[in-house]
């Protein structure tokens, strides 16, 4: 039968995108606080015999778990045949240690809250550090899309020259993968952080980045306090204000504005968390994943499709 894809709020776009694609109904639910602030939730779409699509990107997680696992409940009460989720930008998944006694390792409980509502996942470049996979992780049927081929295509577009730079070696791995793809040089910066929000960052090889557009790339930018140090630097080197471009657009406080005041150029980000700064669509990548898990035979075109 057609699967139901549900939006939680504020993913309606995305929720759209990937029925479209799928061919899929898209369903309607109702998500609401009460005057206590606890939550109503309601599957307004029949869903009886039919996989249920839940699609709920995961910043900020805390003022929407409880609602989405909620929902979850509710659409397999009401008789559908899987539940699956969406999460383009899966949350708690830096804590994958105990590094103080006493701790949470968040990333394992937050897994074992997801399984326990959810048949399958798809998400987006999850902050894989310590787990090589997300199967380390959820017992569940769980795949990572990957946006590297994407921003290779909208650079290839929109970018003349360009250098790929990595501020640090944990974005070593996105940096080198979009560069190869999109045939362009890279280099990754070298960091040391003295604090939360106290990041010294420098450049190993600025002949390398002579007559091109400096391109950053990351992962997640939350604080974005390496990536305006990385800018800091870059134009401290006399080069042309970096292209900036964030997979995961988390951008707390005032990112943002302190990365365009460090001197920033363009900054975008693909829209696995809505954010104005979206310029690079990934329900392509989304979309193969969650025909695969559906086991439709589906197999979606990935157009490496870029808005502008």
């Amino acid at each position: 039968m057609t699967p139901v894809v549900f939006a939680f709020p504020g993913n309606e776009a995305m929720a759209d995108a990937l029925s479209a694609r799928l061919s899929a109904e898209r369903g309607a639910c109702t998500v609401r606080r009460f005057p206590d602030d606890e939550s109503y939730v309601r599957v307004e779409t029949a869903v009886s015999g039919r996989d249920a699509i839940l699609v709920c990107t995961l910043d900020r997680p805390d003022g929407r778990i409880a609602q989405l696992l909620l929902l979850a409940s509710a659409a397999r009460e009401s008789g559908a045949l899987r539940v699956g989720l969406v999460a383009p930008y899966l949350a708690y998944m830096r804590q994958d240690a105990r590094f103080t006694p006493g701790e949470c390792v968040s990333a394992k409980v937050f897994a074992q809250w997801i399984e326990l509502h959810f048949d399958w996942l798809v998400t987006v470049d999850p902050h894989l550090h310590r787990f090589a996979h997300l199967a380390e992780l959820y017992s569940i049927p769980a795949r990572a899309a990957h946006s590297a081929p994407v921003i290779a295509a909208w650079l290839r577009e929109n970018v003349p020259a360009p250098v790929l730079v990595g501020p640090d070696q944990e974005s070593a791995q996105w940096v080198e993968e979009v560069a190869s793809l999109a045939g362009v040089p890279s280099i990754v910066l070298a960091k040391r952080r003295r604090g939360d929000r106290d990041v010294e960052v420098s450049v190993p090889e600025p002949a390398k980045l002579a007559g091109r557009t400096p391109v950053l790339v990351d992962d997640i930018v939350s604080t974005a306090r390496t990536m305006i140090a990385a800018v800091r630097h870059l134009r401290e080197a006399g080069l042309a204000p970096p292209v900036c471009i964030a997979v995961h657009a988390v951008f707390a406080g005032d990112a943002l504005h302190a990365l365009h005041a460090a001197g920033a150029g363009r900054v975008v980000s693909c829209d696995t968390i809505p954010h104005p700064t979206n310029a690079i669509a990934l329900e392509g990548v989304l979309c193969a994943s969650v025909a695969g898990l559906l086991g439709n035979g589906a197999s979606p075109a990935i157009d490496g499709k870029a808005a502008v």
